[in-house]
């Protein structure tokens, strides 16, 4: 009598197959990359940024309009806040992606949603990223 065989959890499916030579891509490696080192320099990121606004800038109620126009009028701080926002983006996009790739059961249904996530993220990347370039401090 021999053991009944069980299939590997996550076994290979055409889905990430490269259709010119047949060979498997390296999305999902890129991606996983991406996510561990965009972590790392967003842990820095934020708690700088926190550290920065909370106790070396006079704390929370030193914050506002005139001051975010005092911040934004240096390209440092612009960068600064745009790294940010773009790393902050697409690592929730690239993990939101991961799990709804885990969850979605039906293609179709995985198309939709991963269309709904790239065009909102787009949204918000876009739009964070003009209000940081067209900010105007005159209008306070």
């Amino acid at each position: 009598m021999s053991a009944p065989s069980i299939d590997a959890p996550r076994s290979f499916s055409g889905r990430s197959m490269n259709r010119r030579n047949g060979q498997r891509s390296n999305f999902e490696l890129y991606s996983w990359l991406f996510m561990r080192i965009s972590g790392i320099v967003l842990v820095f990121l934020v708690l700088g940024h926190l550290f920065i606004m909370n106790i070396l800038d006079g704390g929370v109620q030193r914050i506002n309009f005139a001051f975010v126009a005092g911040r934004w009028a240096s390209p440092f701080w612009q960068v600064w806040d745009l790294t940010m926002l773009w790393l902050a983006m697409l690592h929730g996009t690239n993990g939101m992606r991961t799990i709804i790739n885990d969850y979605a059961e039906r293609d179709q249904t995985r198309f939709w949603l991963k269309m709904i996530l790239y065009v909102s993220a787009g949204f918000i990347i876009l739009l964070g990223t003009l209000v940081v370039f067209t900010f105007d401090p005159n209008i306070g």
